[in-house]
């Protein structure tokens, strides 16, 4: 599963058959005399994590810990489902795991991550990404901080957009509106892409859901999310030819084909724009990704950025892990400075707002650590990987594309949530 922006936790039947633990087990650190020697394992997911940082956290770990080694263990998108949970529900378990964002809630609640408040300040405190602290977090405790992020920025050819970056998010629809032709979307929007959707809603005040007491109260329905939505539909109607009930896969394609103005799209895009024209994915090198530029999406006030959804991966250690307080060695390895600079240098947005000064020095990279920066994160709820399979808001958000009453879309769709998030 690549969830370079959003990764949906699907839980199957090994983790219904768990015990019904609602959060992590204690981290046991401070308490816990580690043998002498052993070996510790971190389970990676992907080749994201650079080999300059694979070997800096192995070396760094056996040179602090003699007698101690750490083994990494790569692993793909498809094992952070049941395998991920069978491996942690085990006495086996890795000591150190790499799950997707919006993966990490599900985990929690089944009891499968350590309590590491106590050790939040050391690993960064106020300097970690806050959306991926919040969705590591249940009831003031932490057991999952940010490793890396990536996050949504607005791709243009000059050779088709020659007016000055919008300062705001009203002169972004406007230029979109203006760009517009028979053949173009001025402003990309297949009506299925709720990515982008929550920027509209956050942009202008409004929230997907927030916890009141210990229910979850949706709010797209809200006077400014609404507010948001509305802006939205606008921008389906007249910056728009994507078919209404398209998704957002493949947005080099028409990209490359000269029929968009304004692409929001994942930082990494930037690669199959510019993928060689004769790759087995073409992109546009010589045509429209000959001058690529990228900005972030501006807010409703000038100078400032959007929220935009931000996604990437967080780090946790089980609560199975045989070996807590050398995971937390390494742990603090993998948010100490000289780790997360390297992550930076390799163009990925780094865990400590710290170290995004060591980013590559090119125009998009730097726009996507700015749109990083004031990114949202969805609903903490253990549920809300259920709202993502549901397809409610993709679901909704297509109504709103067709023209329906974007009201009356809203309030359904609030009354879906609600029942998702609350069971």
């Amino acid at each position: 599963m690549n969830r370079k922006l959003g990764a949906v936790a699907v839980f199957g039947a090994a983790a219904l058959a768990l015990a019904g633990c609602s959060t992590g087990g204690a981290a046991g650190g401070k308490d816990e005399t580690p043998a002498a020697t052993g070996e510790l394992t971190v389970w990676l997911v992907g080749t994201d994590t650079p080999d300059e940082a694979r070997t800096y956290l192995t070396d760094t770990f056996a040179k602090e810990n003699k007698g101690w080694t750490l083994k990494i263990v790569e692993k793909t998108w498809a094992d952070t489902n049941e395998a991920y949970v069978a491996a942690l529900s085990s006495n086996d378990a890795p000591d150190v795991v790499e799950v997707g964002n919006t993966q990490a809630q599900g985990f929690i609640d089944k009891g499968m991550f350590a309590d590491i408040t106590d050790q939040v300040s050391d690993l960064g405190g106020d300097k970690l990404l806050k959306s991926f602290v919040d969705l590591g977090s249940v009831d003031g405790k932490t057991y999952a901080v940010p490793y890396y992020a990536g996050s949504r920025i607005v791709f243009y050819s000059p050779e088709v957009f020659k007016g000055t970056v919008p300062a705001t998010l009203t002169d972004y629809v406007a230029d979109g509106k203006a760009m517009k032709t028979a053949t173009r979307s001025g402003i990309w929007a297949p009506g299925k892409d709720w990515y982008n959707a929550l920027a509209f809603v956050w942009a202008n005040g409004g929230e997907v859901a927030v916890k009141d007491g210990d229910k979850w109260d949706a709010q797209f329905s809200s006077e400014k999310s609404l507010k948001g939505l509305k802006m939205l539909q606008d921008v389906y109607t007249n910056a728009n030819v994507a078919p209404a009930d398209s998704n957002e896969t493949d947005p080099q394609i028409p990209f490359c084909a000269g029929e968009t103005g304004f692409l929001s799209a994942p930082s990494w895009v930037k690669w199959s724009i510019l993928a060689a024209a004769d790759a087995d994915n073409p992109g546009c090198p010589d045509t429209y990704g000959k001058d690529l530029q990228a900005f972030a999406l501006p807010g409703m006030t000038a100078g400032e950025a959007a929220p935009v959804f931000a996604g990437g991966s967080s780090v946790a250690i089980a609560t199975k892990s045989q070996n807590k307080a050398m995971a937390q060695k390494a742990l603090a390895i993998m948010l100490s400075d000289g780790y997360q600079k390297i992550m930076a240098g390799n163009g990925l947005i780094p865990a400590l707002t710290s170290q995004a000064q060591f980013l590559p020095d090119d125009q998009i990279t730097q726009e996507a650590a700015k749109a990083t920066a004031a990114s949202r994160a969805v609903p903490a709820s253990a549920n809300w990987a259920e709202v993502e399979k549901a397809l409610v808001i993709p679901d909704a958000l297509v109504k709103i594309a067709k023209g329906e009453d974007v009201k009356t879309v809203a309030t359904k769709l609030d009354s879906d949530i609600e029942a998702i998030l609350n069971k």
